[in-house]
């Protein structure tokens, strides 16, 4: 897909709108000097957080702003792989909650947020990629329908080629038109130049033709 196609402007979008979010958290959180594997439920923003939670918050944020560089595909599946990490993180930190596995510090609230995130990422990385009525015009409709697309492309060049025969037709019978009728005058008008008295020449034979027809009457009067 060319990088700046419509749909890569919303998937730069939300790798931007994520990565924005997670690298201020992480910052907040590693300027708090919070432990790194602490647990004693330090929060920024609302939300538990340690040190390898910021750190890891910073390194997400970050690649999600390289995806928004990069924009087209490969920001499409770096939304729909973390967005599907996310979920996954969610579950099972939601599952270690109160344990000693809990590494991360999370709480409930960090659960909802790693859904949320997720889910936004999820879509926003599969607008106009996942679906089943997407417009022909798509490009992963026509990376999926590679046939359909050859068909459209050849009739399409069929029907150029017979408009472009129609209009080369229709300009060569004006032309034609237009260059036959002024031939036709021209060539009459030479006549008329090239025997300037054969007008009159031929109105003196006629008027010489009656009067002999006069005498030849006058006579037989007689």
């Amino acid at each position: 897909m060319p990088v700046h196609h419509k749909l890569s402007r919303v998937y730069r979008l939300g790798s931007a709108l994520v990565g924005v979010i997670l690298t201020f958290f992480g910052i907040l959180g590693l300027t708090d000097n919070i432990g790194f594997f602490d647990t004693g439920g330090d929060q920024v923003g609302g939300l538990s957080t340690n040190g390898a939670l910021s750190v890891l918050s910073v390194v997400v944020g970050l690649v999600l702003f390289a995806g928004m560089v990069r924009g087209g595909n490969f920001a499409s599946s770096l939304n729909i792989t973390f967005g599907g990490l996310f979920l996954l993180s969610g579950f099972v930190n939601l599952a270690l909650l109160e344990t000693r596995f809990n590494m991360l510090a999370f709480e409930l609230q960090n659960v909802l947020f790693s859904f949320v995130v997720g889910l936004l990422l999820l879509v926003f990385g599969m607008y106009g990629r996942v679906g089943s009525a997407l417009p022909h015009d798509n490009p992963y409709w026509q990376q999926r329908h590679v046939d359909e697309v050859a068909r459209a492309r050849r009739e399409r060049d069929r029907n150029e080629q017979r408009t472009r025969a129609r209009l080369r037709g229709e300009e060569l019978r004006r032309r034609t038109s237009l260059f036959g009728g002024a031939e036709e005058g021209g060539a009459s008008g030479g006549e008329d130049e090239l025997n300037p008295g054969g007008g009159g020449q031929r109105e003196a034979e006629g008027d010489r033709d009656g009067n002999g027809g006069g005498d030849g009457g006058r006579r037989g009067d007689r």
